[in-house]
């Protein structure tokens, strides 16, 4: 499920990922990210895990929460993606995000590893950034 919060904590994660898993995160978020501006609610629903499959019940109702509680996610004006880091079945991808009225937020998405060693997105964090886009 995504969360909206206004300060967070992230966990240290020490091991470096391998390039490849450092890529295969950054295609799912990325590919969820493009689904989303096109209103492909089924593909964007598609990469998210079995936990927020669960709590949002339908790709018609994670669209739905997208739009309304990530605006920032759900139609950006630009985005930036930031280092990777995780350790063993887990990983997080910042995403530097500026919104359509020129505010900067940082999102924080937390994916697992799958049985079938693809990449799901757990949830995502999004908080106001203070830094500027150039």
């Amino acid at each position: 499920m995504f969360f909206v919060l206004q300060a967070f904590s992230l966990p240290v994660l020490a091991e470096a990922f391998s390039s490849a898993d450092e890529k295969s995160v950054h295609a799912v978020v990325d590919a969820q990210l493009a689904a989303l501006a096109k209103d492909d609610a089924k593909k964007a629903f598609s990469y998210a895990a079995p936990n927020v499959r669960k709590s949002v019940g339908s790709a018609t109702g994670f669209i739905a929460l997208v739009r309304k509680e990530y605006p920032m996610v759900y139609r950006p004006a630009s985005v930036v993606f930031l280092r990777t880091e995780g350790k063993d079945d887990e990983a997080f991808q910042r995403v530097q995000i500026l919104d359509a009225d020129g505010n900067s937020w940082l999102a924080v998405y937390s994916l697992q590893r799958q049985k079938n060693k693809s990449w799901l997105i757990t949830g995502c964090v999004v908080v106001e950034s203070r830094s500027r886009m150039a």
